[in-house]
Parts: C-alpha cells; sequence; structure tokens
C-alpha cells in the first residue's frame, strides 16, 4: 500500500505542477495508479499564486485521487472568509493580513486591492466578492487526519500521549512543541508539515515534509509505505532512512 504526500505549498502553483509531474514519472516507473496523493495543508499564504494553487486543487477535473488536508494558514483563511471575518479560534494574537503570515498575498492573487491604506474591512468585503465561493466551500470543508497503512496524516502534528482517534484539531493544525521533541511512539507513522526543515526528515516516529517552499525552498514529496518513505525527485526515488 503505498500513499504520496506533498509538503506545505504556500502559493507555489509551479511547485505544485512540478510536484504532479514528478508523481506521475514515479507511477509510470513503479507502477503503483491506484496510490492517492496527500497535500498536507498550507496551500496558500506567502507564494504568488496561492489562486493558481486553489484552482487546481478545486477544478472539476482535479485528479480524483487528490486528497488535501487542512493547514493552518487554509484555516486563517477560511476564517478571514467568513460573512463576519473572524481570526483563527487558537491564535486570536494572529492577524492573516499582518506580513508574516502572507494574507495580502493570497488576496492579491485574486485581484484584491490590498494596500495598507485599506482598512480591513474594506480588504474583506473586496475579497468576499472576489474568492469563489467553492473555493471558500472547499476551505470550510477539509479534513484535519487521514489514516492509511501504517501512517497517520496531518498538517502540524499530534498532541503525544493522546491517542490518534482522540486528536483534537487545533493540535493537528498548530502543534509544534511538545510533538517535535517527543521520541515516542505514536502508534503510526505521523506525516507531517507546519515545521520548516532544510531536507525531508524521517524522525522513526514522524516524517517532515515542510522544507520551506514559502520561503524559497524546495516543495517535497514523498512515497509512504508501511513505515518507510522515499523522496521522489526528478532522478527517481532516494530512501529517506530514520535518523538519530
Amino acid at each position: 500500500m503505498q500513499t504520496y504526500a506533498i509538503g506545505d505549498i504556500h502559493g507555489q502553483c509551479d511547485l505544485l505542477e512540478a510536484a504532479h509531474d514528478r508523481i506521475a514519472a514515479d507511477r509510470a516507473a513503479h507502477g503503483d495508479e491506484d496510490a492517492p496523493v496527500i497535500h498536507l495543508g498550507d496551500l496558500t499564504d506567502r507564494g504568488p499564486d496561492s489562486r493558481g494553487v486553489m484552482e487546481r486543487l478545486t477544478a472539476a477535473d482535479a485528479d480524483p485521487r487528490w486528497h488535501v488536508i487542512m493547514g493552518n494558514h487554509d484555516r486563517m483563511m477560511a476564517h478571514f472568509l467568513r460573512p463576519r471575518s473572524a481570526r483563527d479560534p487558537l491564535r486570536d494574537d494572529l492577524n492573516w493580513l499582518a506580513p508574516p503570515l502572507g494574507g495580502r498575498p493570497t488576496l492579491a492573487s485574486y485581484g484584491v486591492d490590498v494596500d495598507e491604506r485599506r482598512s480591513a474591512a474594506e480588504i474583506h468585503a473586496d475579497a468576499m466578492e472576489a474568492v469563489p465561493e467553492a473555493h471558500r466551500t472547499f476551505l470550510d470543508g477539509l479534513p484535519t487526519r487521514i489514516v492509511r497503512g501504517e501512517a497517520f496524516y496531518c498538517h502540524a502534528g499530534v498532541r503525544p500521549g493522546i491517542p490518534l482517534a482522540d486528536q483534537v484539531e487545533d493540535d493537528l493544525v498548530w502543534i509544534r512543541e511538545p510533538f517535535l521533541s517527543d521520541p515516542m511512539e505514536h502508534g503510526a507513522l505521523i506525516v507531517h508539515g507546519h515545521t520548516p526543515v532544510e531536507a525531508a526528515t524521517h524522525y522513526g516516529n514522524r516524517l517532515d515534509l515542510d522544507t520551506g517552499a514559502a520561503y524559497g525552498g524546495p516543495l517535497s514529496v514523498a512515497v509512504i509505505e508501511g513505515r518507510r518513505a522515499w523522496l521522489v525527485t526528478e532522478r527517481g526515488r532516494e530512501e529517506l532512512r530514520p535518523v538519530a
């Protein structure tokens, strides 16, 4: 049972297209045409073409083998685009339109005037007109987890010591510590993004695929079988061996 997973996209539509091309080449080389592709969330923000990413993943002819998990940036965007705009319920200290988060480049990709001199209310009103309802519905309906074989796929990670079936959305889309530093066995290989690393890394109990596409890094793709994983590159597969 093989599964493909793609790390945080962050509005890099050209990198997403290239990732899908690498998967197509890997299918041709290894013959698993039915293996699903799980996008680990953070579809939007910071990059130049969030709209392109959304259109690709929500298109009527989108590959039925594609699946998408909610990331924290997707959840922030979804809350901003509600009729009464709101901040993320866990992080109401964060303003999605603030420069570090990348909401403005996302809305600019939809043609919204995001000039700093405009109020949040003005930007929100224009965003409600510019962002298709289909995109807003898609964001609101994203799952927070997918379980397949011996792997548990989520955006950020899990709360150590809590059964996987009992993990809550806030942790699945936002957690870093104590998850990142905990070497314990979680009952499945946790395949996640959210926390950038220089290269896709297998830690034994988890696999981090966020390699900083938001900041000019690559968009990593892995294929997972059991608890083993391989990076899918233009040269073929490279095994990701657990680090000490």
